[in-house]
């Protein structure tokens, strides 16, 4: 997260929020198969795949195959647009994201799960575009497992006489998805399967916030 402005920073936080709503959307439909977390899809199908259970495995292994996918359209998106200001790299990635969650609230309001599971594993995907640099991710979104490396060496780096308040912004984005992924499972058992809905609002929210903190072209 080093180069990055604080409003920046805060924007990766609130789509850390938003990725772990839906990924808890996710969890819960998938009865505990992730839409973004994919590690936790590779171990479970593993696991499976150990286990002689190749339809069980056949879940988490599509969605990894989605996410993937989502990835490619993400860098897709950003070489088309490199051209353009960063700030409208950043929009018209967040622009593809609200459209799949559109698409995925249309399918699970209908109760058809396969196109909901669908889109909100592209959008999971594609999110993490919204942050890079030279070509690579810099700061990801869905996935906290670095963030919160980096959070355990900035504190004890603190309490070695290093920066001391370095670690809040790696504690701020394990904050944010936790926080959101609470949010997703309370509004889904309150409005069940339009719960993806708040998220693809939140998203279209995002992409005002995107333009405004990316004023320069060395915020990237």
């Amino acid at each position: 997260m080093t180069g990055y402005s604080r409003s920046l920073i805060g924007l990766a936080i609130a789509l850390a929020g938003l990725a772990g709503y839906v990924d808890a959307l996710g969890f819960i439909v998938l009865s505990g198969q992730f839409v973004s977390f994919m590690s936790g899809n590779m171990t479970q199908m593993s696991v499976s795949i150990s286990e002689g259970l190749w339809s069980v495995a056949r879940v988490p292994a599509a969605v990894i195959v989605l996410f993937l996918i989502g990835i490619a359209l993400g860098t897709v998106i950003t070489h088309v647009t490199e051209r353009f200001s960063i700030r409208a790299r950043k929009v018209a990635v967040l622009s593809v994201v609200t459209t799949l969650l559109v698409v995925g609230s249309v399918f699970s309001s209908f109760d058809i799960t396969p196109g909901a599971v669908t889109a909100m594993a592209l959008a999971m995907g594609v999110v993490n575009s919204v942050f890079q640099r030279d070509g690579e991710v810099t700061i990801g979104v869905t996935y906290m497992t670095g963030a919160l490396v980096k959070m355990g060496q900035r504190l004890t780096g603190a309490f070695l006489g290093g920066p001391r308040w370095a670690w809040l912004q790696h504690f701020g984005m394990c904050a944010g998805l936790i926080a959101g992924a609470i949010l997703g499972a309370l509004m889904h058992r309150w409005i069940g399967v339009h719960a993806l809905w708040p998220a693809a609002v939140v998203a279209a929210g995002l992409i005002e916030v995107a333009w405004l903190v990316s004023p320069s072209p060395s915020a990237r």
